[in-house]
């Protein structure tokens, strides 16, 4: 027997060594798995924020030293590079050999070219000496022989040809623009004088075409004299900068005339606007001074009522140059924008995030951007072309349009926004993650002032006040409503409870007011006959029952006179009071229903925990507490509650951490409208429901890929950081109150 006795011992031994090591092995696999997590989304995330960087793919000599160059590009695959010198003569080269291999002019005409004006896709005026205009763009083809080969063949497609004429006095410089049926030209001329000629073409429902041109003079009185003008790509819009720092804006949309909109000082104390052009969009006007500095301008919806108009406001501030802005060049792609100064040197800046992108210091003449916005191409010293190809992924991310208040175009103000697309391709994506924590933390506590107090009281009432056989039949009919799928009670709520929750809403407020004011009455008036044997004895264990009542009565009051009370108080409609006198709109999906959807599927948490903290108090303490003279509620409120506080704490902070990290009840039941609201009559959008919402449109390994991953990343450390509070806090109250 003792043999066998100790064989035994020796099993159960190695069993629980086996079984240790089981746990042991099991634990760090979970500890491995959730850093293994942590380092992905981490790491996905971690490029965001990575600089940007040039690197030089090519640089050669052009060959051509006694011609001036007036302009510089190259293609998209940035195998081909061109040049355009003053005899209008666009010369293109390999940038693998360095070598020209095709020359094309912009047209037959002779004359020298003086200035030359150039805007997107490759669009370039030609302004030459006896005043004639030539609108040529610089087109490539990819082309592919037999062998799957590609080759890359520039072409030149004329796009206007304009006579020489006569000007009121000589033109310095012109601009050309030609959409959507109307064709700008702008001459600006020596005499400080804008000549406007435009023709407009329109289509009647017949498909018959009508042509109405004008030409006139802009011969106002000016704050300085011009040193800068561009023109929008529909040519709608005219853009001047002055020797004493005034920006001018003229509509001209109206034929035969010019309506100026603004004159506004963009630079102070008298220093000149050097150079200006449109940031991609058309909705911005990026300006260039002699100091160096460089700021974009937007037209704000200023004033209030009858008196409220448009009027350019500074927007942005980006980098300074050290010596006067010569050139800006926009991508046209993005908000970015390539700036050239006096001293060669050249930016990279994004308007939006105002992130500095890059700094070359490699002296230059003209400079060039890509079409895709990730090459540069300079003119340096003896007509050198110089091609830097540029890894900047995501200009637009930078700690402030991540959590700061950003002024994007056609807002008043700065502001949270997040919009992660849109229709245009000038859309300007916001990415700012302020809303998304709000409308997080705002749907958590929403939902936790509704499942608190119900999950605890129940669970106090279950433990110490109900019998044993409620408490083994409530018990498990709680913990199984913790296994009631997401998607089904965000399926319920918002399209059963959502609906009869806005057809009675006032009722719904009222039964809120009602339910605890009946509850107290009713309490009230038992209160004497509370000891009587036949009230103990029926509700010894059932005092729920007296809720019963209580619900029905406040229910069935706050529907009867609901009706009453919004005809009374509310003109007949408590929804339209609320947005006419309080500015508040009501949501079908508000967080009155993410307080039910949420709170249903926090509360058997919280219950089931809470329920366990308080029945593992040790009975000797109610015991001596009762037997001190203390009653049941004194003993619950001095001696249960604070013993299993460590536990009620744990259990609302895991409750905490289950409604933070909820997908599909807030998908389906907020209307995910990212906005910074405290009302409870609206929606939001939260962290975990924006990653299901914009993941399947999200290109992997794009911006909103790797911002929906940091949303990830947020939410992993806002769990760890509540998990990690909850146990010191937890620890803190275990020494306090003992063992609990």
């Amino acid at each position: 027997m003792q043999k066998l006795d100790k064989q035994f011992i020796k099993k159960i031994r190695r069993q629980d060594r086996i079984a240790t090591r089981a746990i042991t092995f099991g634990g760090l696999l979970v500890i491995a798995s959730v850093i293994a997590i942590l380092v992905l989304i981490v790491r996905v995330t971690l490029p965001l924020f990575q600089p940007a960087n040039a690197e030089i793919s090519h640089s050669f000599p052009t060959g051509a030293e006694h011609t001036p160059v007036l302009a510089v590009g190259m293609d998209d695959t940035q195998e081909v590079a061109f040049t355009l010198d003053d005899t209008g003569l666009f010369s293109f080269y390999d940038l693998a050999s360095g070598k020209t291999f095709f020359t094309a002019p912009a047209s037959a005409r002779q004359a020298r070219v003086q200035s030359v004006e150039s805007n997107k896709n490759n669009v370039f005026a030609l302004l030459r000496e006896d005043n004639s205009v030539t609108v040529a763009r610089v087109d490539f083809r990819l082309l592919y022989d037999e062998s799957g080969q590609r080759t890359v063949q520039p072409q030149i497609t004329p796009m206007g040809e304009y006579p020489s004429r006569s000007y009121p006095a000589p033109v310095k410089s012109i601009a050309v623009r030609a959409q959507d049926g109307r064709l700008t030209q702008v001459a600006l001329l020596a005499d400080n004088r804008f000549q406007i000629d435009q023709e407009v073409v329109t289509t009647d429902l017949f498909d018959n075409e009508k042509k109405e041109s004008s030409s006139f003079l802009i011969a106002e009185e000016l704050p300085g004299r011009i040193t800068a003008f561009t023109l929008d790509e529909k040519g709608a819009a005219l853009f001047a900068g002055t020797d004493t720092g005034s920006l001018l804006r003229w509509d001209l949309t109206e034929n035969a005339a010019a309506d100026r909109t603004d004159n506004v000082v963009a630079v102070p104390g008298n220093k000149a606007v050097t150079a200006l052009a449109m940031v991609f969009g058309d909705i911005s006007v990026a300006v260039g001074d002699a100091e160096g500095g460089l700021a974009t301008w937007s037209q704000i919806w200023t004033g209030e009522g009858k008196d409220r108009t448009r009027r350019l406001r500074k927007t942005h501030t980006l980098t300074n140059h050290q010596a006067r802005v010569e050139r800006i060049i926009p991508s046209r792609r993005s908000k970015s924008l390539v700036t050239l100064a006096a001293d060669g040197t050249t930016h990279l800046d994004h308007m939006t995030s105002e992130n500095h992108l890059l700094d070359l210091a490699a002296p230059l003449s003209m400079v060039g951007i890509s079409g895709q916005g990730n090459g540069l191409i300079g003119l340096g010293a003896n007509n050198t072309l110089t091609v830097w190809k540029i890894n900047a992924p995501h200009p637009e991310i930078s700690l402030k349009t991540l959590f700061g208040k950003v002024w994007y175009e056609s807002y008043d103000k700065p502001e949270y926004v997040w919009q992660s697309s849109s229709g245009s391709d000038d859309f300007e994506p916001k990415f700012s993650l302020i809303p998304l924590l709000f409308g997080t933390l705002k749907g958590t506590l929403y939902a936790m002032i509704f499942a608190v107090p119900l999950a605890i009281f129940g669970a106090v009432y279950t433990s110490q006040f109900s019998t044993a056989t409620f408490k083994k039949t409530i018990k498990p009919v709680v913990e199984i409503m913790a296994s009631i799928p997401s998607v089904v009670i965000g399926f319920l709520i918002a399209l059963w409870l959502a609906p009869i929750v806005e057809k009675a809403i006032l009722a719904v407020i009222l039964s809120v007011i009602f339910l605890p004011l009946i509850f107290v009455g009713i309490m009230t008036a038992l209160r004497p006959f509370h000891k009587t044997p036949t009230l103990q004895n029926f509700c010894n264990g059932h005092e729920f029952l007296l809720l019963v009542p209580v619900i029905l009565a406040a229910t069935s009051l706050a529907m009867g006179i609901a009706p009453t009370v919004e005809q009374l108080f509310f003109a007949g409609n408590f929804k339209q009071w609320l947005y006419n006198d309080l500015g508040l709109r009501y949501d079908q999906r508000n967080c009155i229903i993410i307080a039910f959807g949420l709170g249903i599927a926090v509360i058997p948490i919280i219950f089931s925990i809470t329920e366990d903290a308080i029945s593992n108090i040790p009975p000797s303490l109610t015991a001596a507490s009762l037997a001190l003279g203390a009653s049941r509620w004194q003993t619950i409120w001095r001696v249960v509650l604070p013993s299993a506080s460590p536990g009620i704490f744990a259990a609302i902070m895991i409750g905490f951490g289950r409604a933070v990290g909820e997908t599909m009840i807030v998908l389906m039941a907020t209307g995910n409208t990212p906005i910074l609201d405290w009302s409870i009559f609206n929606g939001m959008r939260t962290l975990s429901a924006n990653i299901a919402v914009e993941i399947p449109e999200a290109p992997m390994g794009g911006t909103l890929y790797r911002v929906l991953f940091l949303c990830a990343s947020m939410l992993f450390a806002l769990t760890f950081l509540v998990n990690t509070g909850a146990e010191l806090v937890r620890e803190r109250l275990r020494k306090k109150y003992g063992r609990y």
